[in-house]
């Protein structure tokens, strides 16, 4: 059966796709700029998301191209970007002390690489609603996380200050 990119100039759908990687990847960031306030954003998660697409296209270009000369799987390419996005990831990633800064973005940006890979291979509908499920998680998880950390602040038992234990027991042993 036909698909209407059958009927298009190809460059024109590797154009598009690359439009929609960009902007999904986009959207995200932006999430991540303006309501997160992380450094790492629009440009950012925008770039990811079209350098991972672009990957894929060139791979599959490629794939086409060379059929049945070369023994090629633009699979080996996906694997490639996701090495690639860790190595970006983890260097995003900070320790201070006890706590760690920087996974959750790293983590947003190796989806949107997903996303990006994802409408490389013509999964618009898939990559789209994976947008929406970063999203819900990004914002509307984050307002439940406080939810709960704020419950659980107002609820939680008065714990004894062990100095102060230690302090009235050499008092009453004195």
């Amino acid at each position: 059966m036909p698909t209407p990119e059958s009927f298009l100039d190809p460059n024109i759908v590797v154009f598009g796709k690359l439009l929609l990687a960009m902007v999904l990847g986009g959207i995200i960031g932006t999430e991540r700029a303006v309501i997160a306030k992380q450094a790492a954003g629009t440009r950012t998660f925008g770039l990811v998301s079209l350098g991972a697409c672009l990957f894929i296209v060139v791979g599959s270009y490629v794939d086409t191209a060379y059929l049945g000369i070369l023994s090629f799987d633009p699979l080996r390419i996906g694997a490639a970007v996701i090495m690639g996005i860790g190595f970006l990831g983890g260097g995003l990633i900070i320790f201070r002390g006890d706590s760690l800064h920087g996974v959750t973005t790293a983590a947003g940006l190796w989806i949107v690489s997903g996303i990006g890979m994802a409408v490389g291979f013509g999964m618009y509908s898939v990559s789209i609603f994976a947008t929406l499920l970063a999203l819900i998680m990004f914002t509307g998880m984050w307002y439940v996380e406080n939810r709960f950390k704020h419950w659980f602040e107002d609820h939680e038992l008065v714990r004894p200050d062990h100095q102060n234990e230690t302090q009235n027991h050499t008092t009453s042993t004195s």
